[in-house]
């Protein structure tokens, strides 16, 4: 897909980002991977789903200070964008040379825009992503501003990233935009509280996934991950089954049918809640879809994550592959 990569720039120089605050710093923070069983605390709960059901007041651990390794400035730097090419055979051909110059990821939107429950992880995810894109060779550009979602601006974006968004945030003009960008080869990438948005968007429910979208979580624990697709950009790094602790999401529907799995939930490894989804509980996922590509992971709730290398891997992972730059 075209992109115009160098007038925009201008466009998002003055974009107000509204971030909140760190959470608490109330005891010893375990490692974001493989990290011991949080104290019960008060916990902060997800936005109304459809049906309109709150899950705030929910029981559990406070956000902490972020924690972990900072995050490696040559982590993921790729040697060759995912893609090959070879010359053609032969100077006396008469066919026009094929492009062989690999795609490159250049220019990534992220949108945080909330209407719903905020995060208090968007500061320090932007912060990450952009930190990404000075190791790897591409340009971030933030905004809450809706009135982004045009034609024109999206054109100049290899992806588009949802970071933790809530509750309705495009109305039907800037979502007819962002369905043309896909169909047009667009990237998405959803973090976390991407599937608690656009509940009465159908086209939307597709793209996350088999509507997908959230429904509950209980409190956050630290519980068993498996690795359903190990030669994936996001997932390669990862051991075949490891520890976290997150805030686990249980969705309205599994998105297996519509999707290609990349992590799922032992459910057996903590206490899923009532909205429990049993043996099949994926967590992140990938798809082809409506000419473009879709990515989520349901991980990101707690700072410390974002600066985890293990976690900011997967996700440059996921916004490689939606670029069209990794297999």
């Amino acid at each position: 897909m075209a992109r115009e990569t160098r007038w925009f720039f201008s466009l998002f120089a003055c974009a107000a980002l509204a971030c909140s605050s760190d959470g608490g710093d109330d005891g010893t923070p375990a490692p974001p991977f493989g990290g011991g069983e949080p104290p019960v605390q008060q916990s902060s709960g997800g936005t109304a789903g459809a049906g309109g059901s709150s899950s705030m007041g929910i029981q559990g651990t406070p956000e902490q200070n972020p924690i972990g390794a900072p995050i490696d400035p040559g982590l993921g730097t790729p040697s060759d964008n995912g893609i090959g090419g070879a010359p053609p055979n032969s100077e006396d051909d008469d066919t026009p040379p094929a492009n062989t110059e690999p795609p490159a990821l250049e220019n990534v939107l992220v949108f945080s825009r909330t209407v719903g429950y905020r995060h208090d992880a968007i500061g320090v995810g932007i912060e990450a992503i952009r930190q990404l894109g000075s190791a790897n060779g591409f340009g971030v550009v933030a905004t809450e501003d809706a009135a982004q979602f045009t034609d024109a601006t999206l054109a100049g974006f290899d992806v588009v990233v949802f970071l933790s968004t809530t509750s309705d945030v495009l109305d039907d003009t800037q979502q007819a935009a962002f369905q043309r960008y896909i169909q047009a080869g667009g990237g998405w990438v959803g973090v976390h509280a991407a599937t608690d948005t656009e509940y009465d968007w159908p086209w939307y429910g597709q793209l996350i996934g088999g509507n997908a979208w959230f429904k509950s979580h209980p409190e956050i624990q630290t519980v068993t991950l498996d690795v359903e697709k190990a030669d994936h950009a996001s997932t390669a790094h990862l051991p075949a089954t490891f520890q976290l602790q997150d805030e686990w999401y249980n969705f309205q529907a599994n998105p297996r049918p519509s999707v290609t799995v990349l992590l799922r939930l032992d459910e057996s490894s903590y206490s899923p809640g009532v909205d429990a989804m049993g043996d099949d509980h994926p967590i992140a996922w990938y798809h082809e879809f409506d000419g473009g590509r879709a990515w989520y992971t349901a991980l990101g709730h707690r700072q410390e994550l974002y600066q985890d290398p293990l976690f900011t891997q997967h996700l440059l992972g996921g916004i490689r592959w939606a670029a069209g730059v990794a297999p």
